[in-house]
């Protein structure tokens, strides 16, 4: 990613980098989460609660965005999920009895991208994206940190950064809306609920 973001940037000699490899990686992972909110990893986890609660702890799973749907409990065909509510680091369980020690929900979540030297979660489409930002970032602190300075490209040059930056930034901005509107529909309830809810006016029959 670093090789990328140098490309764009035009600063591929090593013997004269312009930008650390720690500031561009500053860059890059300032990029990876931006596109993260558009266009999240998405993940599933189970989760115990204590016996005769409904409340699931959420602080154990990293770079959690949002939940998206409670299967609660798990196991039945066709699957059901459940109302649920998110105050800080808890779930609340809002349909069903309490759970005893064999209940376990499964959350299906997004979660931010990750972007290391062991492993990345971005899809390779999605790499050229965060190239494209982190070049604009990069080029904008250079801009902020070359005006009133002497510099060898002449007086324009933190105005050129500048320019360039800010047009690689409405392009990955761009890039952004356009993940988000292809990843816009959603069916939060993805099944009918196991169970037939309860009426007050209707005889469901035996």
């Amino acid at each position: 990613m670093r090789t990328l973001v140098r490309r764009d940037l035009g600063d591929e000699d090593a013997a004269t980098y312009r930008w650390t490899d720690f500031e561009l990686e500053r860059h890059i992972q300032h990029a990876v989460r931006e596109l993260s909110l558009f266009r999240p990893v998405q993940a599933t986890a189970m989760l115990s609660a204590a016996a005769g609660s409904r409340d699931l702890a959420l602080d154990g799973i990293a770079g959690l965005i949002g939940v998206e749907a409670v299967e609660y409990p798990m196991g039945r065909q066709p699957p059901c999920y459940v109302r649920f509510s998110v105050w800080a680091d808890a779930l609340t369980i809002l349909e069903g009895g309490p759970a005893d020690d064999a209940d376990a929900a499964r959350l299906l979540y997004t979660k931010l991208h990750t972007l290391d030297a062991a492993s990345s979660s971005l899809p390779v489409y999605l790499e050229e994206v965060v190239a494209m930002g982190a070049g604009g970032y990069a080029a904008l602190e250079w801009a902020s940190f070359a005006t009133n300075r002497v510099n060898v490209g002449g007086a324009d040059t933190w105005r050129n950064y500048l320019s360039w930056g800010q047009e690689r930034l409405a392009m990955f901005q761009r890039a952004l809306t356009k993940l988000a509107v292809n990843n816009s529909v959603r069916a939060r309830r993805l099944y009918a609920a196991a169970a037939q809810p309860a009426s007050r006016s209707t005889d469901w029959g035996p």
